[in-house]
């Protein structure tokens, strides 16, 4: 400890904070991710099971998805934040907050995951969809046991992508007062000239993005065949 207050006096100053911090990070990147995964996944396989030669072809669907898709992705996060502000108070009944930054950080990461939904079951080749669809499967039955399947690797590693950058867009947070990590370096580290403050959160930064790339490596070569 006596150590610790000499490295870093002023993040031991107030640990609670620093521990709030930390908390709201993984808060937003949990529950923004869980979504994400879902929603993103979904949309995903709609684009590959839609586009031209898909295997429920519907040109019309795919177009209006595709610049949806494209629009929301070139829109900066804290523009997401700002415009979707009475959605966020409608679902989830506050404009602050971790809950407050859960909408925008789910609009933000779902068009950019979805995109690497598509790429990652692209990557399947057409023979097991054309064995798969001469034994009679449906196409239900075609996306669990072929494009899922074959695309666990890389959907892993997609996910482990968007999960990292999900990490860097909560940085913003403390916009609408969410907090975590980025919020606590420049409100109590760069603001206040306090410099061990930034390093200690660049430094538990690095750390669970190693710990998120680790996982997503470890499902990665466990699924490659």
């Amino acid at each position: 400890m006596e150590l610790l207050n000499k490295i870093i006096p002023n993040v031991m100053a107030n640990t609670d904070r620093l521990f709030d911090s930390i908390l709201a990070t993984l808060q937003m990147t949990l529950w923004s991710g869980a979504v994400m995964f879902v929603l993103g996944l979904a949309l995903g396989i709609v684009l590959t099971v839609t586009k031209d030669g898909g295997i429920m072809q519907q040109r019309v669907v795919y177009q209006i998805l595709d610049k949806i898709i494209n629009i929301c992705r070139s829109v900066p996060f804290v523009i997401f934040i700002a415009i979707l502000l009475p959605v966020t108070k409608a679902i989830m009944g506050t404009k602050i907050g971790v809950r407050g930054v859960i909408v925008p950080l789910v609009a933000a990461s779902v068009p950019f995951f979805a995109r690497q939904v598509e790429t990652a079951l692209a990557n399947v080749g057409h023979g097991p969809v054309e064995a798969a669809q001469s034994m009679g499967k449906s196409p239900l039955s075609i996306i669990f046991t072929v494009y899922l399947r074959e695309s666990i690797p890389s959907i892993a590693r997609g996910t482990t992508i968007t999960l990292i950058n999900l990490i860097g867009l909560t940085a913003m947070a403390g916009y609408v007062g969410a907090g975590g990590l980025g919020d606590y370096a420049i409100t109590w580290g760069y603001n206040y000239g306090h410099y061990d403050i930034i390093w200690v959160s660049v430094v538990l930064v690095i750390l669970i993005v190693s710990i998120i790339q680790f996982i997503g490596n470890l499902i990665a070569k466990k699924n490659t065949h």
